[in-house]
């Protein structure tokens, strides 16, 4: 179902409105930027409290988070809301990696009541449809609210928690409201390929780019105007003063690790290129204290490393390392590959980047395989790539196979922007 931008932006503008009131408390609202720091945005979560509440007033609510839904003092909002007697809060429910953030790639925390709050949370990962409506239902609560932190990339899970929880809410007649945080790779560009229908799974429900340039507020009007069955009762309390341009250090937030291997904004700078990598048998640098920094295999050499910097890629530069991971693949075996280092990051395009790497790699490592379930299809949204880079395209080949279908969602993508 397709609505109106207007129609859309109607509840995020009263949103919006009414998080732009008066603070109800001073510590509420966020600290003037220091000397020398620049602007210090508002994150959605901040103009809320800011208001008081007033937009979960006699609300019965439940918030999906983890452990980046922080204050810009690194309070949890889950422990500022309870503490607080404006605000009805009921349940959390937990993503991949779970709410508190203990588990690993591709595991939750499961049904359990937090220690800290005494709240129940309830387990969302994997979950999406009637069940997770269920769930829903089963809570209580009459507003489901979203604060997790993104990181700009389609295969990262959290941006299509949102997007079930989006459709199990409107199946169990729930509120659903977006509080808005930085896309920390900046919300400039979209890039890279757009996913076909037909290689849907966690890691791409929709066909959106590779690296999407959007906020979650964003992405949560895009979702429900041109992608779920019938629009959910959608509100988002946009930030205060984040440009598209700013990078995540810009901010004068804290950094909370969204996932076990996402460690810093660097990583999810690279994230949405590299990421690739877990398509094939090469390590993508899990098990390191640079996972997609660092990239690499048994039997690999300085000559990857001399071979990408050879392709004059945009704003990085590439170094001959070597690294033992602690798990995942190789496993306490030393490997060799590549670091990246970008020294431009207005200029650096992580997709093509990730492009030229995986092409290189094939080229100077006989050893190099695509995952025999064909994982990089479900990354890249199609076959296109693997066979292109099978067929010896180079990187400008492969890169302009996609240009098409990018154009098209850049267009549809415009329609949902919110800052300047």
């Amino acid at each position: 179902m397709r609505l109106s931008r207007r129609t859309l932006l109607a509840t995020t503008t009263a949103a919006a409105m009414a998080a732009s009131a008066a603070p109800a408390q001073a510590a509420a609202a966020p600290p003037a930027a220091a000397p020398g720091r620049g602007r210090r945005p508002a994150t959605g979560f901040e103009r809320l409290a800011a208001d008081g509440y007033s937009l979960l007033d006699r609300q019965r609510v439940g918030v999906v988070t983890n452990p980046t839904g922080i204050t810009r003092d690194a309070r949890h909002i889950v422990d500022v809301m309870h503490a607080d007697d404006r605000v009805r809060l009921t349940a959390v429910f937990g993503p991949e990696h779970g709410f508190r953030g203990t588990a690993q790639a591709g595991g939750s925390e499961g049904r359990h009541d937090d220690p800290a709050t005494g709240l129940p949370v309830y387990d969302t990962y994997l979950k999406s449809g009637q069940p997770l409506a269920d769930i829903f239902t089963a809570s209580g609560v009459d507003t489901v609210v979203f604060d997790i932190q993104d990181v700009g990339a389609r295969f990262y899970t959290y941006i299509w928690t949102l997007y079930d929880c989006m459709e199990a809410a409107r199946l169990a007649g729930k509120r659903f409201v977006v509080l808005d945080r930085p896309n920390p790779v900046t919300g400039r560009a979209a890039l890279g390929p757009v996913l076909h229908k037909e290689f849907a799974t966690f890691v791409g429900r929709e066909p959106i780019s590779q690296a999407h340039g959007m906020t979650v507020a964003e992405l949560a009007l895009l979702f429900n105007a041109e992608f779920l069955t019938a629009p959910v009762p959608l509100e988002t309390v946009r930030m205060k003063g984040w440009k598209r341009s700013d990078f995540y250090d810009t901010t004068g937030l804290p950094w909370v690790p969204p996932s076990p291997n996402m460690p810093t904004p660097e990583t999810a700078l690279v994230y949405s290129g590299t990421c690739l990598f877990e398509g094939t048998n090469l390590s993508e640098g899990r098990g390191t204290t640079r996972p997609f920094e660092l990239l690499g295999a048994e039997g690999v050499d300085g000559g990857w490393a001399a071979a990408a910097d050879g392709l004059g890629l945009a704003g990085v530069h590439f170094r001959e390392a070597y690294f033992a991971p602690t798990f995942s693949k190789f496993q306490g075996k030393t490997v060799g590959g590549v670091q990246l280092h970008v020294h431009d990051r207005q200029a650096f395009d992580p997709v093509r980047t990730g492009i030229g790497l995986l092409i290189t790699a094939k080229r100077v490592w006989s050893g190099f395989a695509w995952r025999p379930d064909h994982w990089i299809d479900r990354l890249t949204g199609s076959t296109r790539v693997r066979t292109m880079i099978d067929a010896g395209a180079d990187t400008d080949e492969v890169v302009a196979g996609w240009q098409r279908e990018l154009a098209a969602f850049r267009r549809t993508r415009r329609e949902y922007l919110l800052y300047r």
